[in-house]
């Protein structure tokens, strides 16, 4: 039996569906993050919940342990559900170095994390109250749970310039900016007559279905243009039955809803043979499909928020309506050249963002959290302006 490495870490990653990677940028974080800190030596526990019950997880993957736990099928409770039972798991068995604990509303599992002396690190994700699937309740929920991160957490991660800019002016609380990585595709589309399309002949929208990603404006904008080329729509979303609706209503027989598309390798030729990519996210950060188009070397046509602009930069050109969407798609298609050399810087732009160099900035950030132990002095989680 090989002796474990003294240098290695026991990490624990918790608070998302987990690995393998089939859904958000969360998941996709930690599969690659994850792997490549296991090829270190680092002892990765990974509390995964499993999309079909009928076939269990690999109980590891990739290098890490994987720990299937059940959730409770509702929106509003399947997400804290799973996090509560892995916590509950993590204390009465084992005792890692440090944990990374992802998305803010798992926020209030973080005292018992700090009463079992685990240093924690947060990844706050995106401004979640501002997502249009929370009513009031929810919204008033996340609010608090992002102040209980900023105060129960050793360290808060935020992946773009504008999270760690919000929790700096809301909390004055500092953040580890760790932005995604992205990956770098082949540039193959060889499969696209499987989807009876061919390359620099679709638009392309990939994106769950949730209002503040704005597919419905951009499938609105897109009926709305002169367009002979399709406009291929991949995505869905649990608990989002009305919004899929509107969207259906909004498609002419010009696009083509085609649903969730889990095979990789294909989802990576649809990007690599757009003619453009639309990018419709306005809430989360750094988005992890943005980098994948950006990646694919797609021309990218991106909602107009701070977090788009600081991942495309020149690279890509904005929206904000389904008027601009309207314009942009013909001017598209009335000078294909000029995607293609769009297509070219993104892949300039893909080069910014290193999953070796994401892996480093967590190791370092990990070995920093076991080496202090449990802070005493954090920020009090007030917010600014608010008295005590």
């Amino acid at each position: 039996m090989t002796a474990p490495n003294p240098q290695s870490l026991r990490i624990a990653m918790i608070g998302t569906r987990g690995v393998p990677a089939r859904y958000g940028g969360f998941e996709t974080a930690i599969e690659e993050v994850g792997r490549r800190l296991a090829d270190r030596g680092h002892r990765v526990l990974v509390y995964s919940r499993n999309p079909d019950a009928s076939t269990p997880l690999p109980r590891t993957y990739r290098g890490m342990r994987v720990v299937e736990l059940p959730a409770m099928r509702r929106r509003s409770l399947e997400t804290l559900s799973h996090t509560g039972a892995s916590i509950t798991h993590l204390l009465s068995r084992i005792h890692p170095d440090v944990a990374f604990v992802f998305n803010s509303a798992n926020s209030l599992f973080l005292p018992a994390l700090r009463a079992a002396r685990i240093p924690v690190a947060t990844h706050v994700d995106g401004l979640e109250w501002k997502r249009g699937k929370w009513g009031p309740t929810g919204q008033r929920y996340y609010r608090a749970a992002e102040a209980a991160a900023v105060r129960f957490s050793d360290a808060l991660i935020a992946d773009a310039r504008g999270i760690a800019d919000y929790y700096a002016q809301e909390f004055s609380a500092p953040t580890e900016l760790i932005a995604y990585g992205a990956p770098q595709v082949a540039a193959l589309t060889d499969r696209l007559g499987e989807l009876d399309v061919s390359a620099r002949e679709y638009h392309l929208v990939v994106a769950r279905f949730e209002i503040e990603n704005h597919v419905d404006v951009i499938v609105d904008g897109y009926t709305r243009s002169p367009a002979r080329l399709p406009l291929v729509v991949v995505g869905s979303a649990p608990y989002a039955d009305e919004y899929t609706r509107r969207i259906a209503s909004l498609a002419d027989a010009r696009v083509r809803l085609l649903g969730g598309v889990w095979d990789q390798e294909l989802l990576d030729q649809l990007y690599t043979g757009a003619l453009v990519y639309y990018h419709g996210h306005s809430v989360g950060g750094t988005n992890p499909s943005l980098l994948r188009a950006l990646g694919s070397g797609a021309a990218v046509d991106a909602f107009d928020v701070s977090f788009n602009r600081e991942v495309l930069g020149g690279a890509g050109r904005y929206w904000t309506d389904a008027d601009d969407v309207a314009a942009l798609v013909a001017s598209a298609e009335a000078d294909p050249d000029a995607q293609i050399e769009r297509g070219r810087r993104s892949r300039e732009r893909a080069r910014l963002y290193d999953w070796d160099e994401v892996a480093d900035r967590y190791e370092a950030l990990a070995r920093r959290l076991a080496a202090q132990g449990p802070s005493r002095h954090r920020p009090s989680g007030r917010r600014a302006g608010v008295r005590a």
